[in-house]
């Protein structure tokens, strides 16, 4: 049914509730046969009838256009406002209870703009709580239902958070596909900072999916692109795209260059939050191309985990903030204090994505085996493969396989520790 079905519809209701003819309604300054069309959805009246036509039904025009009276469009967008805060708040389990609330009470049936921007909530909300299925099945269901009245920013900013949530899974087809279906074609749209950022996702799931060459390919255009558009967003996604893109074509000083750059940009513009996550995902690069300089990147990271605990960071940015520096302190042969950080994110797992659980296992087990304790770390190394086996083959599956494989090697694990070789090179097609 139309909006302006809705709109008859209320009309014809109101005034019989009021117990008024058409064409009582409509005299003197409308026919009754305008009245008669209006309410079966054959004419749409201008904003004047509708104005002419609330004062004579002495009801609110909010009503006739939304279905719901100002009062009512007060406590929505209240709802959605503490709905919003909450997810900005890191509180994510509470975003994503407001939102589905929201759309079950009924009272956003004929707010179109209202009931996308719940549904969109809602989808990060499950997204970011670690429920990857049905983040998909929301998002898959809002392009799908609102595509006729959706906003190209809002089509675009589902499609990015479609294509990560498939990367996410392991299903890098759909991650590839997803933004194609955008980006691809013989005529690009003209690139925007939202255009942009979906590119960076596509580069993602390219890296993911080990098509390297494709993404070097990519990412140069990308790079281009942003360098036109001048902005501060687009520049900082395309050169952190690249970082990647060289870290994993072992290009060290080309990743420094461009996550230096990105940085650069970042600081001189980006709000806290989004600084502090980048912050981490920076100690995390140069990690892992300068791991000789692991006392600085200590010192980076625990300022981005008091950063985050202060912001309104989600969980798993906390966890991947807690992963690294047990990193860094293995680096720096502690692995008691390696031990500790890995304690508490294993505690926080349940509900997290299988590639994350696997990732936080193993991390766990090397920290275990750096203490001598064999025992304790073939179990955690054993969950870690558990999660393995249950994760989709990607890239980054087989730098855990391999993870896996040096640490059961270093516990005396011979033949768990080839059968992780073997499945590490099967990750990668050998």
């Amino acid at each position: 049914m139309t909006g302006q079905d809705l709109v008859g519809q209320r009309i014809k209701a109101v005034r019989r509730q009021r117990g008024l003819s058409q064409a009582q309604l409509a005299h003197p300054e409308l026919s009754d046969s305008y009245v008669s069309l209006i309410e079966s959805g054959k004419r749409t009246p201008t904003p004047a009838v509708l104005e002419l036509l609330a004062e004579k039904l002495d009801c609110s025009l909010t009503y006739l256009i939304n279905g719901v009276t100002a009062e009512q469009m007060q406590e929505i967008e209240r709802a959605l406002s503490y709905a919003q805060l909450a997810m900005e708040n890191g509180e994510v389990a509470e975003a994503r209870t407001r939102y589905a609330e929201l759309l079950a009470d009924g009272g956003l049936a004929g707010l179109p703009q209202l009931w996308q921007d719940a549904e969109y909530g809602l989808a990060l909300a499950t997204e970011a709580c670690g429920d990857l299925d049905e983040a998909i099945a929301l998002l898959d269901r809002l392009c799908e239902n609102d595509a006729a009245t959706m906003s190209p920013e809002r089509r675009i900013a589902a499609a990015v958070a479609l294509s990560r949530c498939h990367r996410e899974q392991g299903d890098l087809a759909r991650a590839v596909h997803v933004p194609e279906q955008i980006l691809g074609g013989p005529v690009r749209p003209a690139w925007t900072d939202g255009l942009v950022r979906l590119g960076g996702q596509l580069l993602a799931a390219y890296v993911s999916r080990g098509d390297l060459l494709r993404a070097r390919q990519f990412s140069a255009e990308l790079l281009a692109a942003a360098e036109t558009l001048g902005s501060p967003l687009s520049l900082t996604l395309a050169h952190w795209g690249a970082a990647i893109v060289a870290v994993e074509s072992g290009q060290a000083d080309e990743a420094v260059a461009h996550v230096e750059r990105a940085m650069a940009i970042q600081s001189e513009y980006s709000d806290p939050r989004r600084l502090a996550r980048l912050r981490g995902d920076y100690a995390q690069v140069m990690l892992t191309v300068r791991p000789m300089q692991a006392e600085a990147w200590c010192d980076v990271l625990l300022k981005v985990e008091s950063e985050l605990a202060e912001s309104s960071a989600n969980p798993m940015d906390k966890m991947r903030c807690a992963m690294n520096l047990a990193r860094v302190e293995l680096l720096l042969a502690r692995p008691e204090q390696a031990t500790e950080r890995m304690r508490f994110v294993c505690d926080l797992l349940d509900g997290m994505p299988q590639a994350m659980r696997a990732e936080a296992r193993l991390l766990y087990g090397e920290a275990l085996a750096e203490l001598g304790m064999r025992e304790q770390a073939s179990q955690e190394l054993m969950a870690g493969e558990e999660c393995l086996e249950q994760a989709p083959v990607t890239r980054y599956t087989a730098h855990a396989w391999l993870t896996a494989a040096r640490v059961l090697e270093r516990i005396d694990e011979k033949d768990r520790s080839i059968d992780a070789y073997k499945r590490a090179l099967a990750c990668v097609g050998l």
